[in-house]
C-alpha cells in the first residue's frame, strides 16, 4: 500500500486514497479508502456489515469487536490501512455453514437481552477460545472485561461460559 497525503492542487481540496487489500470473512477485499479511516466504518459503511457495533468509540465497550489474525481487536481504534494484508473476521463470519458452538450456547443460555453487544461477546469468546481451547471459567470471564453489558445481562453470559467450559471437560 502506498502512503498519501491530503493535497491542495491550484485551489482545490483533494482527498487522500490508498489501496488497502485484506481478507474480510474469507473473502478478498481491495479498497481505495482514506487512510485515516476506521476499520469499523469502513466494516460497516463500506461493506455494508452491521454486526459489528459502534459504541464508546474510545475501545471500552468491546461492541465493536473483531478477529485481526485470530486475535480480538477494537475494530473503533483500528485504522483501516493497519489491515493490510491481514485476515479480519467479524460476527457475519462466524457459524456462517452451520451455527457456531459459541452461538449455540448464547441461543440455548438466554445469553443476551437487547443483543447489542452479543457479536463483540461471540468474536471476544472465539478469540480467547483460540488463544486456549481449554480456558477455564474464570479465564474466559477476565477475557471478557473488555466488553461490557449495558443492560446487565450477565447472569446469562456466565450461564452460557460455563456451558462452553462443561463442554470442553467433557
Amino acid at each position: 500500500m502506498r502512503m498519501s497525503q491530503k493535497g491542495n492542487l491550484m485551489g482545490v481540496e483533494q482527498e487522500a486514497k490508498d489501496l488497502l487489500s485484506f481478507d474480510l470473512n474469507g473473502v478478498p477485499i481491495r479498497l481505495t479508502v482514506d487512510p485515516s479511516r476506521r476499520l469499523v466504518d469502513i466494516i460497516r459503511t463500506d461493506l455494508n456489515l452491521t454486526g459489528t457495533k459502534i459504541s464508546c468509540e474510545i475501545g471500552r465497550c468491546g461492541a465493536c469487536m473483531v478477529l485481526v489474525d485470530g486475535k480480538q481487536q477494537n475494530s473503533c481504534l483500528t485504522m483501516a490501512y493497519q489491515c493490510e494484508g491481514k485476515k479480519v473476521e467479524t460476527i457475519e463470519g462466524i457459524g456462517t455453514e452451520m451455527i457456531d458452538p459459541v452461538q449455540q450456547a448464547f441461543l440455548e443460555e438466554g445469553g443476551f437481552q437487547c443483543g447489542y453487544c452479543t457479536p463483540g461477546m461471540i468474536v471476544s469468546i472465539k478469540a480467547l477460545l483460540n488463544e486456549n481451547p481449554k480456558a477455564t471459567m474464570d479465564e474466559l470471564k477476565d477475557g471478557l472485561t473488555g466488553n461490557l453489558c449495558r443492560c446487565t445481562g450477565y447472569g446469562g453470559i456466565y450461564r452460557v461460559l460455563r456451558r462452553i467450559t462443561d463442554h470442553q471437560n467433557k
